[in-house]
């Protein structure tokens, strides 16, 4: 896309600004930031106010990027969202929604789901998550024991809008447009 994506606006901040706003108004109290080997800008926008953990192995997964974000968290946290830059527009609601889960079911893997599909983030009880270290992808954690995993159906597209091309790009900001419009803080976007 020529530009690092969490670092593409969003309104009238970047993508990862509006991802780290999204956490918090969900009610994440501690987040850790996992960046790859080109995040020294990110880092930058972040300016020290959260932990940064650093995957520094191009072309690794996620798992790899996970294992290291893993390494940061406090020993109190009993759960550990795993949400991504590439899924900018989730809700705060919707992070609201799986943390109650969470604490009413301690013990399972929570997904949402939107018009059937799965998306992100996914939130991992802590010690299930401990399998990432001894297993090759979170795809292989959550297929182990498929009976510890609910899938939650939410009214969000966010959750399942992936965006890894130009064109993704534009439906995030055609999808953001049409929350401000919908909230009245903007018109409508016209023929979209």
């Amino acid at each position: 896309m020529g530009r690092l994506k969490p670092l593409l606006p969003l309104g009238n901040r970047s993508i990862i600004e509006r991802c780290l706003e999204t956490l918090a108004g969900g009610g994440i109290g501690e987040i850790v930031a996992v960046l790859g080997p080109s995040g020294a800008p990110i880092a930058e926008v972040l300016c020290d106010s959260l932990p940064i953990a650093w995957n520094r192995q191009p072309g690794s997964d996620m798992a790899t990027s996970v294992r290291r974000g893993v390494r940061h968290i406090t020993p109190e946290v009993t759960g550990v969202l795993v949400a991504l830059a590439d899924h900018p527009l989730v809700e705060a609601e919707t992070v609201r929604r799986l943390l109650e889960l969470h604490a009413r079911q301690p013990q399972r893997i929570l997904i949402p789901t939107f018009g059937g599909k799965r998306g992100h983030p996914v939130l991992f009880p802590r010690e299930i998550l401990a399998e990432i270290f001894t297993l090759p992808t979170l795809r292989e954690v959550v297929r182990r024991a498929p009976e510890r995993t609910r899938q939650i159906a939410v009214d969000d597209a966010g959750v399942v809008l992936n965006m890894d091309t130009p064109a993704d790009y534009r439906r995030a900001l055609d999808l953001w447009e049409r929350r401000l419009a919908l909230a009245g803080a903007l018109p409508a976007p016209p023929g979209r």
